[in-house]
């Protein structure tokens, strides 16, 4: 699944927990709640709060009121509320070709590598029969020249990625005969994003940058300029261009949920874990009673949030309001479930499975607790994913191995090999790199199962080809794709060795790829002392405890060995806290 796209795909669920305590309290009575905060406002009479944008049409007054609102929905990729509005105006106005335009056009996603063809053909075909008679109807040659742009995208029997390509080329064309239009540049920017079937092509993605920058310069309440920019720079090389832009988007459309979460794709980039909470907090609308569907990605997000700070109880009680959910979904106790993730096929108990697979596996990574109910949790990966599928693999032989059940961890192992061997799931894969990602998994398995076996030299080795094989890999936003960086792993293992400063160069690798990740500026710290770099080692622990800074028992625990552990080698440094 992982870097699932950004609001939920076909059925945006959204989730609120209006406080902690009242979050809590909600997980232990198992009722998650599906908000709408869109489909309150529209039956309050009051418009939803999306940004502003400006698209001229020749629609009826009332009719285009619903086609800006469609926009706007599209914008901030809340796709079904889009199609909604642009139906409603087709509705008021039979005759404009744009709402058909506009709800065509809500069945791709760029950026999530999701087309729905055949419902995007359909609509084209409700406005006429065939491509020469829809043209026909438009009313003036620029909305024939947007309505080109959905038939290149749709026309042609070819493969997706030809048919994207038709349709950025399209876009281009429009640009360039109305350089005015700002959605007509909006939209070929995110065109580029999709070009690379939803996987990083930085190249391609600065491109985009540099239009969405002009366009977020010149018009900084359009919901779209922002979401693009940051879209285009969500990666730890390039997040600081998109910080004032990720600042001023939950500001430009506090309505859309989204809108709230895409803000810490900039965030998580640079390691500002309060603002990637935080964020995720306001993403998720407040408590509603009598339905129920969790935002499963926003939960995800904060998972690795409250991991990051050490608020290990905080990420426990999340990732139990997805078990709840996937077993009240199991057993169809939710009848308000739909699917809120990018994968056609998945619904919403499949994608509450796969979100609780991702969930525990980044908690269980950090924590350790091996142990635990979470660890011993039995999930069914039916159906699921490559990648997802990898995951669970993936942490359950490392909790295997943390039990000293190295039979079990050989078996899991064996089976995970036997998987990726056969392709088995790869028709689920979301991006073309799925199944390296999945790769990296395996050999980071493997190599934990050789260390075990008192072959650490050799788990070393392989990690340096899991880690090459990772870092050759499209960058993937979010929370690490791969579960346990190959990199930090060998730090530790280079520890181990007594090769302190081998580790101090994987450590560095590993946070190159996630910035200010509590777990390797701890083994940073833990190798820069042992280098006899005091003054390094001190700094990175610094950063490390502010990560920590209100962290529960377990996260002050670890904080706490480091920073004796240095006090211990230089007295002096007590005086310096």
């Amino acid at each position: 699944m992982r870097r699932v796209m950004e609001l939920a795909a076909t059925a945006f669920a959204i989730i609120g927990f209006a406080t902690r305590a009242k979050a809590q309290a909600v997980m232990r009575d198992s009722g998650v709640v599906h908000h709408d905060a869109h489909h309150e406002a529209a039956h309050s009479g009051i418009e939803p709060r999306l940004g502003h944008l400006t698209f001229a049409t020749s629609a009826s007054p009332a009719a285009h009121r619903a086609f800006t609102r469609g926009m706007l929905y599209m914008h901030n990729f809340h796709y079904p509320q889009a199609a909604a509005a642009f139906r409603e105006a087709q509705a008021l106005d039979s005759g404009d070709v744009m709402s058909y335009w506009g709800e065509a056009l809500s069945y791709t996603h760029p950026v999530w590598n999701q087309q729905d063809t055949a419902a995007a053909r359909a609509v084209l075909r409700r406005l006429a029969p065939t491509k020469g008679e829809r043209l026909a109807r438009a009313r003036t040659p620029r909305e024939r020249a947007w309505l080109a742009t959905a038939e290149a995208l749709y026309d042609n029997d070819v493969s997706k990625p030809r048919r994207d390509t038709l349709f950025s080329a399209s876009l281009a064309s429009l640009r360039s005969q109305y350089p005015g239009d700002v959605d007509a540049q909006l939209f070929y920017a995110l065109s580029l994003l999709g070009l690379n079937q939803g996987d990083r092509d930085v190249p391609t993605y600065l491109r985009a940058y540099a239009i969405a920058r002009r366009v977020f310069t010149a018009h900084p309440d359009h919901p779209g300029a922002a979401h693009y920019v940051i879209h285009a720079v969500d990666d730890p090389a390039h997040a600081s261009l998109g910080l004032d832009a990720a600042r001023a988007y939950s500001r430009i459309a506090p309505d859309a949920s989204h809108a709230q979460h895409m803000t810490s794709h900039i965030f998580i980039a640079l390691g500002m874990w309060d603002d990637v909470i935080a964020a995720n907090i306001r993403a998720q609308h407040p408590l509603e009673p009598g339905a129920h569907v969790t935002y499963g990605h926003g939960v995800q997000w904060l998972v690795y949030g409250y991991l990051q700070k050490g608020r290990y109880g905080e990420a426990a009680g999340w990732v139990d309001s997805m078990r709840a959910q996937t077993s009240r979904l199991a057993t169809g106790g939710d009848k308000n479930g739909s699917a809120n993730r990018n994968t056609a096929g998945y619904g919403a108990e499949a994608d509450s499975r796969a979100y609780l697979v991702l969930d525990r596996a980044a908690y269980l990574a950090d924590t350790r607790e091996w142990r635990s109910p979470l660890a011993l949790l039995a999930i069914d990966t039916t159906g699921l994913g490559m990648h997802d599928r990898a995951a669970n693999d993936l942490v359950l032989g490392l909790a295997a191995l943390g039990r000293g059940e190295k039979a079990s961890a050989h078996a899991i192992l064996a089976g995970f090999a036997a998987r990726m061997a056969s392709a088995e799931g790869g028709e689920r894969d979301e991006f073309a790199s799925d199944r390296g990602y999945a790769q990296v998994m395996l050999k980071t398995l493997r190599a934990t199962v050789m260390h075990a076996d008192g072959d650490v030299e050799a788990a070393v080795r392989l990690l340096a080809g899991a880690s090459a094989e990772d870092d050759s890999l499209p960058f993937a936003f979010g929370p690490p794709v791969e579960i346990v960086s190959p990199h930090e792993l060998a730090g530790e293992y280079l520890l181990e060795l007594r090769k302190p400063g081998d580790a101090v160069r994987e450590y560095k690798l590993a946070l190159a790829r996630a910035p200010g990740r509590t777990a390797a500026l701890v083994g940073l710290a833990t190798a820069q002392h042992e280098l006899g770099r005091r003054a390094d080692a001190r700094h990175t622990y610094l950063r490390a405890a502010k990560n920590l800074a209100g962290a529960d028992s377990a996260g002050m625990q670890t904080i706490a060995t480091l920073r004796a552990r240095l006090d211990a080698s230089h007295p002096s440094s007590a005086a310096t806290r």
